[in-house]
């Protein structure tokens, strides 16, 4: 897809995020913004995955660590035709399947998640399958960065590079803020890029909202041959809304009606802003 493409599909995907969780007035707004330009690249520039393929043992993975941003998940999927876009008016209502975090009984997802730490171990041992297979399966994962505190994912980025799973790549949703605080005020990353070299990845820093650029850093995989390569996407809680972007509440927040019609003003006009630009 051109990025062009790329770039308006995202903007339309934000409004459709906030659309979603502003009717089901609940969901992780920030950090479902802040993804949703990656998951837009893995999906429809990057990916051999689609509801075709689905259930071929050829298709690539791709399982969200990060659970609770399940909302770009949902969107992403829908504009990809899992499942009707209107099924996601049930979002976090009675009996509906579209909960709060990703579950397999939704098409298009693989894995129940949304305990953090759980998704890099499972794509370590799906990309090792893969090897085992001679498959040229890939496997991604979005990790959220507050995650990064949990042991299970450094067990799992040792268990990768001792294998040297190189189709493995995880991607870390750099927001910098958790639910409580900035990352450095609750336990500090830095440097983050050494630790993930010191355990035998391949580590690359792309801002994660460039479209070209995370595009042309998830084409060119592996990052290094014989190694998995682990993707550091530096990106903004709330990206796109003014009112939204680095500001810690927003982590589960849900717009007023006033503060609903002011962001979709905001991703109005960046849309317009962008056709002048093509």
């Amino acid at each position: 897809m051109h990025i062009a493409e790329l770039q308006r599909k995202s903007l339309e995907n934000r409004k459709k995020v906030l659309k979603y969780i502003y009717h089901a007035k609940a969901g992780h707004t920030g950090g479902s913004l802040s993804i949703l330009d990656i998951l837009n690249v893995l999906y429809n520039d990057v990916m051999n995955v689609s509801p075709e393929n689905f259930h071929s043992n050829d298709r690539d993975r791709f399982i969200q660590s990060k659970g609770h941003s399940v909302e770009a998940l949902y969107v992403v999927l829908a504009d990809k035709g899992f499942f009707p876009e209107e099924d996601l008016l049930t979002l976090c209502q009675y009996n509906s399947p579209y909960i709060g975090h990703p579950t397999k009984s939704i098409p298009g997802i693989e894995q129940n998640t949304g305990g953090l730490g759980h998704g890099l171990p499972i794509c370590a041992g799906t990309a090792l399958a893969a090897k085992k297979d001679n498959s040229p399966v890939k496997v991604f994962t979005i990790l959220g960065d507050g995650e990064m505190a949990e042991g299970s994912n450094w067990e799992a980025m040792m268990f990768a590079a001792h294998y040297n799973l190189d189709n493995l790549c995880a991607i870390l949703d750099y927001n910098k803020l958790q639910i409580t605080a900035a990352n450095e005020d609750v336990l500090g990353l830095e440097p983050i890029d050494k630790k993930l070299e010191s355990f035998g990845w391949a580590v690359k820093h792309v801002d994660g909202h460039n479209i070209e650029k995370l595009s042309q850093t998830l084409k060119g995989l592996p990052l290094e041959k014989g190694k998995p390569s682990f993707i550091i996407a530096h990106t903004t809680k709330g990206k796109g809304i003014s009112y939204m972007e680095n500001v810690l509440k927003w982590h589960h927040g849900v717009p007023s009606e006033e503060q609903y019609q002011l962001a979709m003003e905001e991703l109005d006009k960046q849309l317009q802003e962008l056709e002048t630009k093509e």
